[in-house]
């Protein structure tokens, strides 16, 4: 219990930091990019390196990057499937998980053998 307070409380900091530095950015729509996603993976990274050690870490870090990966591939699709089909958005976020999942784990059997 201890650990996911402690957790709770270094991600709500740096969300909190991530947050003060969207606002000095113009323009705002990219100020949604320091948000949530970068700062809580370096809280959870920070932590994993504490608990775990950095062999560890690197392995989380690395499914964090395919992770990533995957879901460029999966926002380019919902958005491009948004523009050009104009299906609705629900539809398309939900029918294109898939790509995020897939694209993942291509990316992890792909390169996860090199690491």
């Amino acid at each position: 219990m201890a650990e996911l307070v402690f957790r709770f409380l270094i991600g709500g900091a740096v969300v909190s930091i991530f947050a003060a530095l969207a606002e000095i950015f113009k323009p705002k729509s990219f100020a949604g990019l320091f948000g949530a996603a970068p700062s809580i993976a370096l809280a959870t990274i920070g932590i994993t390196i504490a608990h775990y050690g950095k062999a560890y870490a690197a392995a989380e870090a690395h499914s964090m990057v395919f992770g990533a990966a995957g879901f460029f591939c999966y926002a380019s699709a919902a958005s491009w499937c948004l523009m050009r089909i104009k299906v609705g958005a629900l539809a398309a976020t939900v029918a294109l998980l898939p790509v995020w999942f897939g694209a993942s784990l291509a990316l992890l059997w792909l390169l996860g053998r090199q690491l």
